[in-house]
């Protein structure tokens, strides 16, 4: 590996930069520290990010023992951080705090959206729930403002796991949901409550009554949820 250029300072913030605050380094983590083992899950975590890229960050993970690799039950490699990638949790965390408090705006901001990412959010953290029925159960979510070819995605309940299809898989849709990608993302993020949205018709859901009740308890918000119900934080005046 080509050695870095560092900032040349003994100071621990700066040695801890030189690693971590490389481009991606942090949402990689966080993937990481979600659960996502599999390169190709990592990936789908990183939609914009290069597959090159992403394996390149990995290896200096590895590197830099936060991440070790190991052969997966099936084939294949995974990724598993390390004592020292798991001490990470909580920079991770307080950095997602924080933005929720100073930047809250900028994080629906139109450039920031994007619906691949918030599905496979969605779909990670209904993973292990039970389906509302008993057998197979599915869910169509219907977006708006976004390009065509984005604009449907189906969760698929099934055998105690929950798929994220980008085509049609072909069964019958058990429930609909519809809104915006930046509501929707609003929602999950808890900048907006869901009987708020639903209230203001923003949020629309339709299939059978028990259906609809079913949602809430199935659709997880994000981890950082709880911090996005609070009030905003505010930037002091610039002096002068």
């Amino acid at each position: 590996m080509v050695e870095k250029r560092g900032y040349g300072q003994f100071c621990p913030i700066a040695l801890a930069a030189e690693i971590l605050a490389e481009r991606w380094m942090p949402l990689v983590i966080r993937e990481l520290l979600c659960g996502s083992v599999r390169f190709n899950d990592l990936q789908r975590g990183v939609p914009r990010m290069s597959s090159a890229l992403l394996a390149r960050r990995l290896k200096e993970l590895q590197f830099a023992g936060i991440v070790e690799r190991r052969r997966g039950e099936g084939g294949g490699f995974e990724y598993h951080l390390t004592p020292a990638g798991r001490e990470l949790f909580p920079v991770v965390e307080n950095m997602g705090l924080w933005a929720q408090r100073w930047l809250r705006h900028d994080l629906v901001d139109r450039a920031n959206l994007d619906p691949d990412l918030l599905m496979w959010d969605i779909r990670r953290n209904v993973v292990g729930k039970a389906s509302p029925h008993n057998g197979r159960y599915v869910v169509e979510f219907r977006l708006s403002a976004v390009p065509i070819s984005r604009r449907r995605y189906w969760l698929v309940f099934e055998r105690g796991v929950v798929d994220l299809c980008y085509r049609n898989p072909g069964f019958d849709i058990d429930l609909f949901v519809e809104a915006s990608l930046r509501v929707l993302t609003q929602i999950w993020l808890g900048h907006v409550p869901i009987y708020q949205a639903i209230r203001d018709d923003q949020l629309r859901l339709d299939g059978s009554r028990d259906d609809i009740r079913a949602f809430r308890s199935w659709f997880a918000l994000n981890m950082f949820a709880p911090a996005g119900r609070e009030p905003a934080g505010q930037m002091e005046p610039a002096p002068g």
